[in-house]
């Protein structure tokens, strides 16, 4: 608190200074002395190109002029009997930026007596035009300068003696080196900050410093002399983009180091804005639009006056610290510019180095704003001391939890270590599962064959019971009419003979027993070709392609297949309704249909209910565009809270090693793969009731 204390002190010291240093620099003219004279009656000419001649321009002339852009050449006519030349050895315009500037005593017809001489750079560092007065010269006689400017023309004429304009340039100079070693250390200073606390902020306002430096020190000239002193052009251009980058890198500051985003985010965008403008106005400068470049950059300046201001003062408002340095050191910027400003409007003058208080104003600004960047060092350095105490805390805490959850961690892992296991044994029995499956298919291919291959014979014995029957009973026939007649017609003791074969062989016995072999024959046979078409739509089961197929006969085909697993202890009620045929894979839905029975099958010889003799009921029904199967037993049901986990892969309720928890999973799957549905309802003692939708047609099928 007393490092701020101090800080704040500084802070309101600073302004003392600036005000008192503006008031000795107003008093003494800057540099003191009566030296130098300025000029503020004179004759401006711009040469008309249609005439092709010079024309008196209707401006009034004064200390400082601006005539804006004019485009063509322009005359100064000086009268030599004016005050300013009784003493003066030496004659200055102030802008260094014309292209061209030449100097010459004229007579009062306007023949030249003589071009003058100006001084060079090897003669002493200054950047703007300087001539030497003819030493012999008639009151009568005017001098004339020629001057060519593509950029802005605003100017101030003054005389001076031989060591007067030397002092100056030596005090000026002094001033500029001054000033570039104050910017160039703060620059530098918050340079190295930034790789140290890497803040963007630090690094936006190296930028910011390097660039509004180039700036005041190009508008001086300087930058000609020592950077630029091989292009004017380029020199000329450097003003602009100059001043545009550092109102660029002004605006990236400004959002950081205010936390604009999040403090004034309508201001925020308003701010990337202003840095677009700037951004235009640098390339219409290096494209060659100078008027253009200049209204740019000077709209986009006084925007920039206005919102950083107003920036400022929101986030201030939020009770932000930084907001109110911004604030303080924004404030002798803008002095200075508006100091600037009040001497090119004629309202004050600043004598001949009006570019004063802005160096100072930038200065200053740049100064306060790194005092401003190093206070948040401390903010930061403060914000982690905070951070590291709450790491410390929170470190304390956790390594008491962790000694609170050892155990309980133990304890997990054995958890784990046993659920691991049991989804390896799972995975195990799925391994198996998929070989079963790849049997399966095999299987359907075998079956398929055999079912073929019997279909032949059992056709040919089916077709030759009707025959063999009628046949058996045409020789019965023939023997009975044999016993009618040989009654008659036989002599005793064959007749006896014949009747102790029939005992013997047990006639009556025989022709009873035909007649069971051959209705047994008969029944063998229908079941036989029953097994084979069951095995013939079973075999279906590895099919990949879309058919009609009839759903009752699949169910059938399933029953057959079932039917020594179902015996006599459970009853099968069909209740078919009338269906069309289904679009779907054939072998997939028997699949269904087997996993489903066989789930109840099992349920039901398993888990006998007391009581009650085993019921399996199927029944079918057609809505709108789909089939219901339902299919119900009246077995002991499934637990309410187990009900949404049968279908979940590897889910079983069965002893270990009689099922896999796969069966109802696929049985899903399959069903959901035919744009179906399948629901379960179960009340536990009750019974369950499966109920599948199958939509008639697929995508893609053959309809």
């Amino acid at each position: 608190m007393g490092n701020l204390k101090k800080i704040n002190r500084l802070y309101w010291l600073l302004p003392l200074v600036f005000i008192l240093g503006a008031a000795i620099i107003f008093l003494f003219g800057y540099f003191g002395g009566n030296t130098q004279s300025s000029i503020e009656e004179f004759e401006i000419q711009v040469f008309d190109k249609e005439k092709g001649a010079y024309t008196v321009l209707d401006v009034q002339s004064g200390g400082y002029n601006d005539l804006g852009f004019v485009g063509d050449s322009v005359k100064l006519k000086i009268p030599l009997n004016i005050a300013a030349f009784a003493k003066a050895d030496l004659i200055e315009i102030s802008n260094p930026t014309f292209d061209y500037t030449s100097l010459s005593y004229v007579d009062q017809e306007g023949f030249i007596i003589e071009s003058l001489m100006g001084l060079t750079e090897n003669d002493f560092f200054y950047p703007n035009p300087v001539f030497r007065l003819p030493a012999y010269r008639d009151a009568r006689g005017f001098l004339e300068f020629k001057i060519l400017s593509a950029d802005p023309l605003r100017f101030s004429l003054t005389t001076y003696e031989n060591n007067r304009i030397l002092k100056k340039s030596n005090q000026i100079l002094t001033l500029v080196s001054i000033y570039c070693g104050i910017m160039l250390a703060l620059a530098l200073y918050n340079f190295f900050l930034y790789f140290l606390v890497q803040d963007e902020s630090y690094l936006y306002y190296f930028l910011y410093i390097i660039c509004i430096g180039m700036a005041q020190i190009s508008l001086l000239g300087y930058s000609h002399i020592f950077f630029f002193q091989g292009s004017k052009e380029l020199y000329q251009s450097s003003i602009i983009i100059f001043s545009s980058f550092s109102g660029i890198f002004g605006v990236l500051f400004i959002q950081n180091f205010l936390k604009t985003k999040l403090h004034a985010p309508k201001l925020h965008l308003i701010l990337k804005g202003v840095a677009v403008l700037y951004f235009v106005g640098s390339v219409a400068r290096i494209f060659g639009l100078v008027e253009v470049s200049y209204s740019i950059t000077d709209l986009a300046g006084l925007m920039v006056v206005i919102f950083f201001i107003a920036t400022a003062f929101v986030v201030a408002n939020q009770n932000f610290k930084p907001a109110e340095y911004f604030l303080f050191a924004w404030a002798f910027f803008l002095v200075g510019l508006f100091s600037f400003i009040l001497h090119n409007t004629g309202l004050i003058y600043l004598g001949t180095f009006p570019s004063l208080p802005m160096l100072l104003g930038t200065a200053f600004e740049a100064i306060l704003l790194s005092l401003a960047l190093a206070y948040r060092i401390n903010v930061l350095k403060q914000e982690k001391d905070r951070e590291q105490s709450e790491k410390l805390r929170v470190m304390k805490e956790t390594e008491v939890l962790i000694l609170r959850q050892n155990e309980m961690l133990e304890e997990k892992v054995r958890k784990r270590t046993e659920e691991l296991e049991e989804i390896l044994h799972d995975l195990q029995q799925t391994q198996t599962q998929l070989v079963n499956q790849e049997k399966m298919a095999s299987l359907g291919q075998l079956t398929a064959g055999i079912a073929h291959e019997i279909n032949n014979p059992i056709n040919f014995v089916s077709s030759n019971i009707s025959p063999l029957k009628r046949d058996i009973k045409d020789i019965l026939e023939i023997v009975d009419a044999y016993r009618k007649n040989g009654s008659l017609e036989f002599a005793e003791e064959t007749k006896k003979k014949l009747a102790d074969l029939e005992e013997d062989l047990e006639f009556d016995y025989l022709l009873k027993e035909v007649e069971q072999l051959l209705k047994g024959m008969e029944d063998g046979a229908k079941r036989t070709v029953e097994i084979v078409k069951g095995l013939r739509i079973f075999s279906r089961i590895d099919e990949q392609d879309i058919k009609h197929v009839d759903i009752h006969e699949g169910i059938d085909s399933t029953l057959v297949l079932l039917n020594s697993t179902i015996g006599d202890q459970i009853d099968i009620i069909k209740e078919y309704g009338e269906i069309p045929m289904v679009e779907c894979l054939a072998g997939k839905i028997n699949q269904v249909f087997m996993n489903i029975l066989n789930n109840a099958v099992h349920a039901l010889l398993d888990h006998p209910v007391e009581g009650r003799k085993g019921q399996i009921t199927i029944r079918t029904s057609h809505e709108k565009d789909e089939v219901r199967i339902h299919i119900e037993d009246n077995g002991p049901g499934i637990p309410k809270e187990l009900q949404s986990r049968i279908f979940e892969p590897f889910f079983t309720t069965k002893a270990v090693g009689k099922g896999t928890g796969l069966g109802l999973s696929i049985v899903y799957t399959i069903i959901e793969n035919h744009q179906g549905k399948l629901t379960v309802q179960s009340e536990e003692g009750q019974g369950t009731c499966f109920l599948i939708n199958l939509p008639i047609s697929q995508p893609g099928g053959d309809s």
